[in-house]
């Protein structure tokens, strides 16, 4: 059986770990608890948030037990930015957003057994810590010229950081303490960029307990030109149906560049190495059939959002195309997917016709270029070749009553809603 460095070193999971062989040798000696946390400075985790869920169940399904830390306490802070102080929310949002985040990574792990997860929340030791305490125990232990080196705060210097901002190390290093204390907990992973954080919580546990703990932090999942993985043009990929639609997230992952995707594969799903090299082939065979991507956005958004939601994100991205049965698309799934499209709102008052449609959509830019491309043949209104350019979009040609799918030639796609 491979162990689980093993398979996550495979899987490019593993960017910086503290002394990889007594983690090992750790790992294979039984079980051991660990911990990831999150903070709540959104109402949502997004698909950077993912990959740290997914390696905590990684190492659940190995036979290690997680603590899943929802930061009520750091979430009122929040880690430094490069770019500029961030904005304080409230205590009743931030406690709102706690709910809901601790809701979202229940999903993923499994609550029964010995190794069972648990579900922790660091406003627990320190609502009642006084500062004097949190001074003389935790502060003492950390030098200030240290705490001035680190990245986020040599690059805020010029421009300033507040005291708070500043301390956030020290709040996030006392949860790794606290662990340890109260839970037995020998391990924390994170993201690389938290890496600073991580270590310092390694090296308080030394300084205030002498106990021996360890680190993992995965890479930060890039695109192919190095910026971030996981912003669309509309913005952050979020887990929350909610905030972004299970067809846009799947859209999200069909969209995956060709020389990421075998890469994005290993990391957020669930498959099998073996399984992997075999799409990696057809991939590289036949990479116009992009099988490889339709099998990521397919695992991924059923991790995340089920089985029922993606077969629905199939069905919609089949149908937009004529490769599926748009009336049998729900009114949800169908909207969803057309704003994703960028459909826009049309009044019925003012009868619009498909050429009306195509340039209010986008489709074309002017009425003139809207009637060439109904006379050449290639306007579609609900996937039906449209010959006539004064056709009113009304009636039974409405789906659900009020929607419309565009297209013009193969691939261009648009909708309109008619109300």
């Amino acid at each position: 059986m491979t162990h689980v460095l093993d398979d996550l070193d495979a899987r490019g999971l593993i960017a910086h770990s503290t002394d990889r062989d007594a983690l090992r040798e750790e790992l294979s000696a039984g079980s051991i608890t660990y911990y990831v946390g999150f903070d709540p400075t959104a109402p949502s985790l997004h698909i950077g948030n993912l990959l740290q869920i997914l390696t905590a169940r990684r190492l659940q399904l190995a036979g290690h037990k997680p603590l899943l830390l929802v930061g009520g306490s750091t979430g009122l802070i929040g880690d430094p930015k490069e770019a500029g102080e961030r904005i304080m929310n409230t205590k009743e949002t931030v406690a709102d957003w706690v709910e809901r985040i601790g809701s979202q990574v229940s999903r993923f792990v499994d609550f029964d057994g010995p190794n069972g997860a648990a579900l922790v929340n660091n406003l627990d030791w320190t609502a009642n810590l006084s500062t004097i305490d949190f001074l003389r125990d935790i502060g003492k232990h950390f030098p200030v010229n240290r705490m001035l080196a680190r990245d986020v705060v040599s690059s805020r210097l010029e421009t300033g950081i507040s005291y708070t901002e500043f301390s956030y190390v020290l709040l996030q290093s006392m949860d790794y303490l606290e662990l340890y204390r109260r839970h037995g907990c020998v391990l924390q992973t994170g993201g690389s960029d938290q890496w600073g954080n991580i270590t310092a919580g390694v090296e308080l546990i030394r300084r205030a307990d002498a106990g021996k703990v360890h680190a993992l932090a995965t890479p930060l999942i890039t695109k192919a030109d190095g910026t971030k993985f996981g912003k669309t043009e509309s913005g952050t990929v979020w887990l929350d149906p909610a905030l972004m639609s299970p067809y846009a997230f799947y859209q999200s992952w069909i969209q995956a560049e060709d020389v990421k995707v075998i890469e994005y594969l290993r990391q957020f799903t669930f498959l099998s190495l073996e399984a992997i090299e075999a799409i990696e082939a057809e991939h590289v065979e036949r990479p116009g059939l992009r099988a490889a991507q339709r099998r990521l956005a397919a695992e991924v958004t059923t991790l995340v959002h089920g089985a029922e939601e993606t077969a629905a994100a199939e069905l919609a991205a089949a149908a937009l195309f004529g490769r599926g049965e748009l009336s049998e698309l729900p009114e949800a799934t169908l909207a969803a997917a057309l704003r994703e499209a960028g459909a826009v709102d049309l009044a019925a008052a003012d009868r619009p016709t498909i050429v009306d449609a195509l340039v209010a959509s986008g489709l074309t830019d002017s009425k003139s270029a809207a009637r060439r491309a109904v006379g050449d043949g290639g306007a579609y209104v609900n996937n039906v070749r449209v010959t006539d350019p004064e056709l009113e979009l009304a009636g039974d040609l409405l789906l659900h009553g009020s929607w419309a799918v565009l297209r013009k030639g193969k691939r261009s796609i648009s909708g309109v809603s008619v109300s």
